[in-house]
């Protein structure tokens, strides 16, 4: 069995598996490689957004049926999805804060999978049933002081001053060489 690294710097992190959830497996996947890598402030206003505002989600992978929405081309709107998502974002939102950790949350690892599918009970016999796992690993970000940000600053122009002298230290040299080069050809022709 392969090894994850879910557990490395548990410290900083904190994690969430919801199974069996009565959604599309393709449209959690289109949902998870979009989230992915996000922040959950941004993860949850994007959730919202497709919930309350029907906005569309851009589908790459699973665009059968998927019909063309306007600035995004092939998507849908997933709302059953994306409430079991934003339900599973938030929980883990709040088991980082249980932890102790800050507000300041980027999603790491963010995997909807197939679960297994029942049969439908009563009379839709033989139709089976949609269900998903997902889980959630976010981690801490760490904030950076505005001190250190405006010291980099000064550091990053102090070196952009000297590469940009050093480089007009080059461009006169060169000039210089070009001139005695063209005097010594003067020279030579004049013999």
């Amino acid at each position: 069995m392969k090894e994850t690294n879910l557990n490395k710097n548990s410290e900083n992190t904190a994690k969430t598996i919801m199974k069996e959830l009565p959604i599309s497996t393709k449209h959690a996947i289109e949902l998870c490689s979009l989230l992915r890598y996000k922040t959950v402030e941004e993860a949850k206003k994007i959730l919202e957004g497709v919930i309350i505002d029907n906005k569309p989600i851009k589908y790459n992978r699973f665009t059968a049926g998927a019909g063309h929405k306007s600035n995004i081309g092939s998507g849908k709107i997933p709302i059953k999805a994306s409430e079991h998502i934003l339900k599973a974002i938030k929980s883990v939102e709040s088991n980082a804060l249980t932890k102790g950790l800050s507000k300041n949350l980027k999603i790491t690892h963010l995997l909807a999978n197939k679960a297994s599918r029942p049969f439908h009970y009563g009379r839709q016999r033989r139709i089976k049933m949609k269900r998903t796992h997902i889980e959630v690993v976010v981690k801490e970000i760490k904030q950076i002081n505005e001190t250190q940000k405006k010291s980099d600053l000064k550091v990053n122009t102090e070196k952009n001053n000297l590469q940009s002298e050093i480089k007009q230290d080059q461009i006169k040299e060169l000039n210089k060489t070009k001139k005695i080069n063209k005097k010594q050809d003067l020279n030579e022709v004049k013999l």
